[in-house]
């Protein structure tokens, strides 16, 4: 097991994977007590050596590393790549790209929706995973043997599903939908928490008010950006009911404040003036604002029938192309399609109009009919009129 706590290790073993075509990355973090993630540990393993790099010891140069990532000649393959790249950018500016995301690759490969790192590693590396470690304190030094083979499998064994998921996109003609998919996945802005975008970490239900909006837009970005100042959870800023609560109630004095049930005491301090700060500049605002529309309308009356065709449909293009439904199409989009043709969602574009959404559009228009044929669906065209 090797475990790299120095810095001239780090700079002679990432030399050696500057010349391979691809390494496999993982990161074990904790994040529970701070806003930003703390990096414990970064597993690298190229074609021929594996190492976990410990990131905790005093004075470690992480440079090389950082010069690993970024070397453009060298793919980079996670697993659920959301949670590591963000821990990247936050250090570097910059998305660890090319990219290669095993699990996004094997729901174009038709193992399902999000499906997990073990089952990929029990299914085409044939090994078993002891997830024992899974939740033990990475920040704890000295690490045991058991959390070091643990961190070290989960890179080991992605090799092995990297290359098995790369000979199956290749033989199913699937590597220019999967480049489409990754390059999506490349945009530093998509792993930055922007505060004046924290609002949208609520889910709306129904339509809402403008000074309602206002204020739970102001009030979630200055919670955001306390929780970054401080490098706190947002939660322990103040939680989500209380964001909604002062929101719906719109306090304007301390006193009306100390009055909002998911808030605890002290808020005739620093803030308590803070969050009163916010709740006038969201009035102020809100006559200016277009609520946003709820992330879920109800059906138009007449479609719901429509829209349960679509989904028959979606489930009948999956099956036959081994595509995780998740991937091809939401019920949001399923029924944004019943209404509007040329709705603006991914199923009416690129790789995924091809296998599903020119069918979607035919079956709306009577172009394209269901019929069931020995217990299976199939598609028909009906015969002109």
């Amino acid at each position: 097991m090797t475990v790299i706590a120095d810095s001239n290790d780090l700079a002679e073993f990432c030399a050696r994977q500057q010349t391979v075509d691809f390494i496999a990355i993982d990161t074990e973090f904790m994040r529970e007590r701070t806003y930003w993630p703390i990096l414990c540990l970064v597993q690298v393993a190229g074609p021929q050596e594996a190492a976990a790099i410990d990131t905790l010891v005093p004075g470690i140069d992480l440079a090389p590393l950082m010069e690993l990532l970024a070397n453009k000649h060298t793919l980079k393959v996670f697993h659920a790549a959301r949670q590591d790249i963000e821990i990247f950018v936050n250090l570097t500016g910059a998305v660890p790209e090319p990219l290669f995301d095993t699990q996004i690759a094997a729901m174009v490969c038709g193992f399902g929706d999000a499906v997990s790192y073990e089952t990929l590693v029990g299914k085409l590396a044939r090994a078993p995973l002891d997830k024992s470690s899974r939740f033990t304190d990475w920040s704890h030094r000295p690490l045991s043997e058991r959390q070091i083979r643990y961190a070290l499998d989960d890179v080991v064994h992605l090799r092995t599903v990297y290359e098995k998921l790369q000979q199956k996109l290749a033989e199913n003609r699937r590597t220019t939908w999967f480049a489409e998919e990754m390059a999506a996945l490349v945009d530093p802005a998509l792993y930055r928490s922007d505060p004046s975008e924290a609002w949208r970490r609520f889910r709306l239900r129904g339509q809402v008010d403008r000074r309602f909006f206002g204020v739970l837009r102001e009030v979630a970005a200055w919670r955001e950006t306390a929780a970054q100042q401080r490098n706190l959870p947002r939660g322990r800023i103040i939680k989500d009911e209380a964001v909604l609560e002062i929101a719906s109630h719109l306090p304007r004095t301390i006193e009306a404040l100390a009055r909002t049930r998911s808030l605890g005491k002290g808020m005739e301090g620093k803030l308590g003036v803070e969050i009163l700060d916010a709740v006038h500049r969201g009035l102020a605002a809100a006559s200016a604002l277009a609520p946003p529309i709820p992330a879920r309308a109800d059906t138009p009356a007449g479609l719901g029938p429509t829209v349960e065709l679509l989904r028959v449909l979606l489930k009948y293009r999956c099956e036959e192309h081994q595509v995780a439904q998740k991937l091809l199409a939401s019920s949001d989009d399923l029924d944004a399609i019943a209404a509007d043709d040329h709705a603006d969602v991914p199923a009416l574009s690129g790789w995924r109009y091809e296998i599903f959404g020119r069918d979607a559009i035919a079956l709306k228009h009577g172009r394209l009919a269901l019929t069931v044929r020995n217990n299976r669906i199939a598609l028909v065209e009906p015969a002109a009129q």
